[in-house]
């Protein structure tokens, strides 16, 4: 049922996430389950997705992305609790 919904509400399994396309009109996603590159028309369930980007290799840059992002923030909560960061 709340699949049923989710299609109906948003009018297919990406609509919401359609502006971002490449040149050729594909969305790409990296797919956290197969840790890889998948295209919109191929691609597993959205859990288990991260995206969308314009191009394979914005896709398959993602995981050093979230790395970085993690380590500044991990860095930023413990200089507000007052730890020393490593």
């Amino acid at each position: 049922m709340v699949d049923f919904l989710r299609k109906t509400a948003t009018g297919g399994r990406f609509a919401g996430q359609s502006d971002l396309m490449s040149d050729s009109g594909r969305a790409h996603f990296w797919c956290l389950r197969h840790l890889r590159v998948e295209v919109e028309a191929e691609a597993c369930p959205t859990i288990q997705l991260l995206g969308p980007y314009a191009s394979p290799g914005e896709a398959e840059a993602v995981l050093e992305r979230v790395r970085e992002r993690n380590e500044a923030w991990d860095a930023e909560d413990a200089r507000w609790v007052g730890e020393e960061v490593m």
